[in-house]
């Protein structure tokens, strides 16, 4: 007996719409690769990209724990000799909020060609407003759990 496997024509890709005010940006970004890479759904494959569609505005107003906009530094290279990039997250979450929550989310999913084809269905904006309207986005709710507290035994 073999597993199905589902055509390219069969895939039915929904569009989601989070909102990012007040949402821890680690907690954010795991939810939002899940339903990138198709987890969420019962006929989830590994080598296949089964994911949804995913909007993420107020980009701007998403938290980062402990002392993260000080100290955590993103970097990358131009490709020039010596030209080592760097700054940190709160500097870059001033001036393009918009790419800490896609590097967030595409250091989650696989890396490789099928990685990307997943990281293109992610669209993030600054503000509230977003030109998707046309497709319907549907709100997904975030979920605020957290792990559970450790128990101090003795």
């Amino acid at each position: 007996m073999s597993t199905p496997q589902p055509k390219a024509d069969e895939i039915a890709r929904k569009w989601y719409l989070v909102d990012a005010q007040s949402a821890v940006l680690g907690r954010l970004a795991s939810q939002v690769a899940t339903i990138l890479m198709g987890k969420h759904k019962s006929h989830y494959a590994p080598h296949l990209d089964l994911g949804d569609h995913v909007v993420v505005v107020n980009a701007e107003r998403v938290h980062l724990t402990g002392r993260k906009l000080a100290d955590k530094l993103y970097r990358w290279h131009t490709g020039y000799i010596g030209n080592l990039r760097e700054v940190t997250a709160g500097e870059l979450l001033r001036t393009h909020p918009e790419r800490v929550i896609e590097w967030a989310v595409q250091g989650m999913l696989p890396k490789g060609p099928l990685g990307r084809a997943m990281a293109k269905k992610l669209k993030v904006y600054r503000g509230a407003a977003h030109p998707h309207a046309a497709q319907k986005p549907e709100p997904l709710p975030l979920s605020t759990r957290r792990s559970p507290e450790r128990r101090q035994h003795g």
